[in-house]
């Protein structure tokens, strides 16, 4: 049968392929999560392209129509109809079908595993230091049993086999020579602030470039939840102005008729991480426009879109350079190839002795996570 693809920015790639045994829902719900993040969480929009497809690929038929699965949506408890009162009457108005928190959950797992693939929630959830010791997470390493070893990081699979061949299976007995621990590393916490454009480029020139970034936020969110449960992330957006959305808002988030005031977003990274405990920090930023706003002391806007203006440059280089002395890292995810971006990019990446990468959409994900994990390593 032919599967169905939204591919960034490019309308949906259909492919021939042997599918697995699946429900009739399950097949339709895929494509749904795509297109209910697509269209930022509008159901009517998401079940108008539903139709379309329909009619171009024969997504339901008489056993299993649209109708059926807008119902199942309901009975599982991914979305709800808010009835509305209509002015004037007593009675109820028009309903509106909005997602539910359940659907929400299942976006940011969807996300996840298109991005990075099926992973298992790790046991304890925390980051490796290059500290050896009595630490919180097994390492994978195994050594022989020392006097003051934590009995708790004994390897009795391995001790058994050492028992076997020191013994014998016929005299089995375990002794202290005959012990194996595992190495452990101390854990370490990280706090992230993600920074998302969402001027008015992230959507002009028929690329859909918001919708991609908003699958990698909720990846990530999906990916710390599940395997670094001690670290923390928070979602910032900006355009004129910059502003925080909670984690359950991203499938709803939308690009506006905004500039891209860069020092903004910045001045907000800073102010959380501020407040955060602990001592590994970073930020990361995706965009794919050069700073071309920033909000001068009377609360008016300056704004230049014509090349790099100095002064917006010159701020934006000032809060590297504080991100810097606080010991915060900026990674830029460029997802343009703008000359002035890049430019830019290069003056602020060594501003804050940080990173930059030029990526497509579609590794946009995959690069986040990578350097996500890179930068999870706290040398002592």
């Amino acid at each position: 049968m032919a599967g169905i693809d939204f591919n960034y920015g490019k309308g949906f790639t259909i492919s021939k392929h042997v599918a697995k045994e699946v429900s009739h829902f399950d097949r339709v719900f895929d494509i749904f999560k795509d297109l209910i993040t697509h269209t930022s969480g509008d159901i009517d929009e998401a079940f108008d392209w539903l139709d379309t497809l329909d009619r171009k690929y024969n997504i339901f038929s008489e056993e299993y129509t649209l109708q059926d699965f807008e119902e199942d949506l309901k009975k599982r408890g991914y979305i709800k109809e808010e009835i509305e009162p209509e002015d004037g009457s007593s009675g109820t108005g028009k309903g509106n079908k909005i997602l539910t928190a359940k659907l929400e959950s299942a976006l940011r797992e969807y996300a996840l595993d298109q991005i990075f693939g099926k992973i298992k929630k790790s046991g304890i959830g925390n980051h490796r230091t290059t500290k050896i010791g009595v630490g919180d997470e097994r390492d994978g390493e195994n050594r022989s049993f020392q006097y003051g070893d934590d009995l708790s990081t004994v390897n009795m699979t391995e001790s058994m086999k050492n028992a076997q061949i020191n013994n014998g299976i016929s005299d089995l007995r375990l002794t202290e020579n005959d012990l194996i621990v595992e190495e452990t590393k101390h854990k370490a916490q990280m706090s992230t602030v993600l920074m998302i454009d969402i001027s008015h480029s992230m959507i002009l020139y028929g690329e859909d470039r918001i919708t991609p970034a908003k699958k990698v936020a909720m990846a990530l969110v999906e990916l710390i939840k599940r395997k670094y449960p001690k670290d923390s992330i928070d979602i910032i957006v900006f355009g004129n102005e910059a502003w925080p959305i909670k984690i359950k808002d991203l499938p709803y988030l939308k690009v506006g008729p905004y500039h891209t005031n860069t020092v903004a977003g910045l001045e907000l990274a800073m102010d959380i991480l501020r407040r955060k405990r602990n001592t590994n920090k970073q930020i990361f930023m995706i965009t794919d426009g050069k700073p071309s706003c920033i909000q001068l002391p009377s609360g008016e806007f300056y704004k230049n879109s014509n090349g790099l203006d100095e002064m917006i440059v010159a701020k934006c280089l000032n809060k590297a350079a504080q991100a810097r002395k606080l010991k915060i890292p900026i990674t830029t995810f460029m997802i343009a190839q703008d000359p002035y971006l890049r430019q830019f990019v290069e003056l602020f990446t060594a501003q804050n002795n940080g990173k930059a990468f030029l990526t497509g959409l579609s590794g946009l994900g995959q690069m986040i996570f990578e350097d996500y994990e890179k930068n999870r390593i706290k040398r002592i």
